[in-house]
């Protein structure tokens, strides 16, 4: 009988937070609580410590954006090497050669695949249509190169399972579904206050630039609540310049208490992303964040999200880039408050019983277990 304890393992990351979601607050917390021995590797600054049975590795924050790109995954990669782990589960593109050395070191190696990486180029506005051609197919060729070499790819679509799957690549999707319990700060609908939220990185392909100048066309009193970090150059001027932006409550980066704080107060949650092919398939982590909040999402009208926001009957869905049609859902659901309850009503109801992560859990827990059997 195989003892987890007996055996380590290693998450390696240069671009997440230590406490990003998806990589530390489910899997490796769900993989120590196991028994196995986690080490999670960063580079955000914050030193080393020990959190949840998870120790955590600090690599140093990089020093700028060329340390980012070119040196700050080169430094993860070395301390990974020191923990000498039996398992290397690896989370960002930029160490995918690194997945390739570590092979080569006879390591069993995962690689999580938390986006389709070549359709992410097609959302890159600065990228001329030659750059994207060219970029996309060498990303396809190059990312199936290295990952047919791998022990195997967990991924956080069924869509992009499918993609590794057609290509005879081993892949299993381990679903970004929210914890149940974790944001579910029951607020009476009498108390909620006339705000809508959203929550997540700030790009202009997630569709903030629309639902800001949406405010304009709001008729009632809502005010939105933005809480994360632009990542976009130019974008926060290009928002502060709209009208709309009168009516936002700028929060800035938020930590998990604070994003429950948020959802609590908040009639509804906005997930307008633009239609690029990354969002078309994706399941974005928020959508079902907001469902566990107990609120009623407005939603882009892509078919997978309607099959999950319609066939659940817990929101709206509409044309991400028409900013009436964003404004209506919004006027909707503030002046039909008894409606907009319901709606989170099910949403809360879809999570607890099948969008959770405790089956994910497990489906995480089958492969590690599988990989040291083998």
């Amino acid at each position: 009988m195989i003892s987890r304890s007996e055996f380590k393992v290693a998450h390696l990351t240069s671009v997440h937070r230590r406490r990003d979601i998806r990589i530390f607050l489910k899997e490796c917390r769900s993989l120590a609580s196991a028994g196995y021995q986690v080490t999670l590797v960063v580079a955000d600054g914050a030193g080393d410590e020990n959190i949840d049975g998870v120790r955590v590795v600090d690599t140093g924050k990089p020093q700028g954006k060329f340390d980012r790109m070119l040196k700050a995954s080169r430094r993860v990669y070395k301390a990974g090497l020191l923990l000498d782990a039996d398992i290397y589960h690896l989370h960002d593109p930029e160490l995918l050669p690194y997945a390739a050395k570590l092979k080569r070191r006879g390591k069993r190696v995962i690689f999580d695949a938390h986006e389709d990486l070549p359709k992410q180029i097609h959302g890159k506005a600065y990228l001329n249509a030659a750059s994207k051609w060219f970029l996309y197919h060498f990303l396809s060729w190059y990312e199936m190169s290295v990952c047919r070499k791998l022990d195997h790819i967990v991924t956080a679509t069924p869509a992009i399972q499918s993609k590794f799957e057609s290509e005879g690549v081993r892949a299993k999707a381990v679903n970004n579904y929210p914890l149940i319990g974790e944001l579910d700060e029951p607020l009476a609908w009498d108390s909620k206050q006339d705000l809508i939220c959203y929550v997540g990185g700030i790009t202009r392909v997630r569709g903030l630039k629309e639902l800001v100048r949406a405010l304009v066309q709001v008729q009632t009193s809502v005010r939105l609540q933005l809480a994360g970090q632009v990542s976009d150059p130019g974008l926060e001027d290009e928002l502060k310049a709209e009208q709309g932006w009168m009516k936002v409550d700028d929060v800035g980066f938020v930590d998990r208490k604070g994003v429950a704080a948020i959802l609590s107060k908040s009639i509804a949650g906005v997930v307008t992303f633009l239609p690029s092919p990354n969002h078309i398939e994706a399941q974005p982590n928020k959508m079902f964040e907001y469902m566990s909040a107990g609120i009623p999402v407005i939603a882009s009208h892509f078919p997978l999200w309607r099959e999950i926001i319609e066939g659940n009957d817990c929101g709206i869905c509409v044309d991400p880039e028409n900013s009436q049609a964003i404004a209506e859902a919004i006027d909707y659901l503030s002046t039909n408050k008894e409606e907009a309850r319901r709606l989170g009503a099910n949403g809360l109801m879809a999570v607890t019983t099948r969008y959770n992560w405790v089956a994910e859990e497990q489906i995480l827990l089958s492969i590690y277990d599988g990989l040291f059997k083998e």
